[in-house]
């Protein structure tokens, strides 16, 4: 696959779906996406080139790296998991065929900012994918969800002028803002204080975007309120790619580490991994207690980065993939409950682990792997974080990631209580599994868990040096 191709496919796919003259049901759009982030997935095992004969009339000029690849193939999956979640839920053919766009305009913005090597092309591909999940977040056009769309969009906004704001004064110091040119800035003028408000405005509008606590505020809402495929779309990936994948790109790749950058990612990793985590712990709604789990685990990533060694940028990427498909999974088990059950207060379950068997299996599989629990991915993952910040001589903050799995497993236990385990609630008799299209997706989100933890060996010896390689 061309670079170029992985951004034009997607765009020219919504533009075909919606001319004139030819009308394409939802159904069909699903096909039709769902097969390109199938062939996506696949080009991670294939030779990918900048050479395409369309991208001459396009000013695109992108590279590629390990780090690249993975994220196309991360998205991919969540992507095709909640296209087949979309599948099953939306009846509507309008709704459908709206989210489909929407997702593949979102698929181009991503794909864009895997490639970029410039901070202006970063924020412009940025707020593309930012753009469509305001939409659709809101698409459902009720009271929640709008209220949770604006929410996201006045933060989002706030970033958004942060990160202009950087970029403005790194052109200035730089003149220009290609990545080498920069680095080579930075390297000069690491001194200076307009170059150092220039990286920390970029780092926080990006906390912003990643929905890194304190500035957490617009997510559990946003995750809550958008239907149930949006959910796992911006659990599984957005909020990861637009925040948390670009922290990594601009800190590897640009600036480096110092002992002020890594102070900051450290001190708010800590606090988004055990704050989210207490909060947790108080929810009742499903879909809420995953969103500050999420929040947790996306500490742990950042947690990793600010060790400042190969090794801890390793671990990150490799937790922040892991994070997206067991994530993911639990949004699409959360997707089976509110189809069958049409509950979200996890009171108000219990004992759905008989009727729901593989809902509720792959849920502990998915939790075991989250609080890290051998030999399942997550496992591996987190302990190379925890290795990396050994290594790095940060051994407060390796005990910290270790205790704050403790909290993780007892979040993720109480949630197994209340909803699959005990006896099952009056008005729950008939309830059956979830449609095949959403057991179909949770059983492949927990083989690849499991797959990558019992060959995690090969994983670390090919993938991850692969994504650390430039």
């Amino acid at each position: 696959m061309s670079f170029s191709l992985a951004v034009l496919i997607p765009l020219f796919l919504v533009l075909f779906f919606n001319l004139p003259f030819y009308k394409v049901s939802g159904k069909i759009a699903i096909f039709i996406a769902s097969l390109f982030c199938i062939i996506q997935a696949f080009s991670f095992f294939l030779p990918i080139t900048a050479n395409c004969p369309i991208s001459q009339y396009f000013m695109l000029d992108f590279q590629c790296d390990g780090i690249s690849r993975l994220m196309l193939l991360t998205t991919a999956i969540v992507a095709f998991s909640s296209l087949l979640v979309l599948y099953a839920l939306e009846d509507t053919d309008r709704k459908q065929f709206n989210f489909v766009n929407l997702i593949l305009l979102s698929l181009a913005g991503m794909n864009g900012l895997f490639f970029v090597r410039d901070i202006f092309s970063i924020y412009v591909f940025i707020e593309v994918i930012a753009s469509t999940s305001y939409v659709l977040i809101a698409i459902n056009k009720d009271k929640n969800s709008l209220e949770a769309s604006f929410k996201y969009l006045v933060m989002s906004s706030v970033a958004t002028v942060m990160m202009l704001s950087s970029i403005a004064i790194l052109f200035l110091v730089a003149g220009s803002t290609d990545f080498v040119t920069i680095s080579s800035m930075y390297q000069q003028y690491s001194g200076n204080t307009l170059v150092v408000v220039a990286i920390v405005l970029f780092i926080v509008g990006l906390f912003i975007k990643g929905g890194v606590m304190p500035f957490h505020g617009w997510l559990p809402d946003s995750y809550l309120a958008a239907p149930a495929p949006v959910s796992i779309y911006l659990a599984g990936i957005v909020t990861k790619t637009t925040g948390i994948y670009t922290l990594i790109r601009l800190f590897y790749s640009v600036f480096g580490f110092n002992t002020s950058i890594q102070s900051i990612l450290l001190i708010f990793a800590t606090i988004s991994i055990v704050f989210g985590a207490f909060a947790a712990i108080n929810q009742s709604n499903f879909k809420r207690m995953l969103a500050y789990s999420s929040i947790s685990q996306v500490g742990y990533i950042v947690l990793g980065l600010g060790a400042g060694t190969t090794f801890g940028v390793a671990a990150a990427i490799f937790h922040l993939f892991n994070h997206s498909i067991f994530k993911s999974l639990l949004f699409v088990n959360s997707a089976a409950l509110e189809k069958q059950v049409n509950v979200s207060d996890m009171n108000e379950m219990g004992g759905l682990a008989s009727k729901m068997p593989i809902t509720s299996t792959t849920s502990v599989i998915a939790f075991l792997s989250t609080a890290g629990i051998p030999p399942l991915s997550g496992f591996w993952s987190k302990l190379m974080i925890i290795l990396a910040l050994w290594t790095a001589d940060l051994k407060v903050f390796a005990f910290i990631a270790i205790i704050a799995s403790i909290l993780t497993m007892t979040y993720f236990l109480i949630m197994q209580k209340k909803v699959f385990f005990g006896k099952l609630k009056e008005g729950f008799e008939n309830i059956k599994e979830a449609p095949l299209a959403i057991t179909f997706v949770s059983i492949l989100l927990c083989a690849i868990t499991v797959v990558v933890g019992i060959f995690f060996p090969f994983i670390l010896n090919g993938l991850i040096n692969s994504a650390v390689s430039f």
